[in-house]
């Protein structure tokens, strides 16, 4: 069993870190990140990586483009939101991007046990006292457009965010270091998936991933 435990802070990083060996047993190993950054060597070097723990305001990550991107890239590695920020409107648009569970900072440690086991087995998780609240939350981002989000390739999904970004093709072709044919083939078929007419439309819905900074 290897898990990444992503977070910017380093007291957290370690309970989170010993709580987990204390779970997933002394053969585990947990390997931790403290950007995004960081996160995707280790997932190269370990590419069955079973278990992602991610925070959801950590440097790099973007709002929710973390997510998205871990999703996008790796899509058979479960990711679980670990955060301070319990409004039900975040907590929703995380499970409708992907997450497999939501943990709260203020949760109490043995619901971290509860909430492995459901996502390991294929299943979400979120504290049954936030069920309600969430259900009825308002989505930030609608389905239709996550799951449009899910048929981008990893490397579409870089150039729709240099598009975000406000980058011209010739300047994320040597971003990637591609040809800008290359580029823009991409950009047609990001048009196509996402069902937009123009890349200024694609990158206004991708900004819809990003969350004002605060608060980790």
């Amino acid at each position: 069993m290897i898990a990444i435990i992503a977070d910017d802070h380093p007291l957290f990083r370690v309970a989170l870190s010993q709580a987990c060996a204390a779970i997933l047993g002394s053969d585990a190993t947990l390997l931790q990140a403290q950007t995004m950054q960081q996160i995707w060597p280790l997932l190269r070097q370990h590419p069955d990586t079973h278990l992602i723990f991610l925070d959801l305001k950590m440097p790099g990550s973007d709002g929710f483009t973390g997510l998205t991107a871990l999703r996008t890239e790796y899509p058979d590695v479960p990711v679980v939101m670990v955060s301070a920020e319990e409004d039900p409107v975040i907590i929703k648009q995380a499970l409708t991007l992907g997450a497999g569970a939501y943990i709260p900072k203020s949760a109490p440690l043995e619901l971290l046990s509860e909430a492995i086991n459901a996502v390991l087995n294929g299943d979400s998780w979120l504290p049954a006292e936030l069920s309600e609240d969430v259900k009825n939350a308002r989505p930030l981002i609608d389905q239709d457009f996550a799951q449009r989000l899910e048929q981008l390739t990893p490397q579409q999904f870089r150039v729709l965010k240099m598009i975000a970004d406000g980058l011209l093709n010739k300047q994320i072709a040597y971003e990637m270091q591609v040809q800008e044919t290359t580029i823009k083939q991409h950009v047609s078929a990001i048009l196509r998936k996402l069902n937009v007419n123009n890349r200024t439309l694609a990158g206004i819905l991708f900004d819809k991933l990003r969350l004002p900074e605060q608060g980790s």
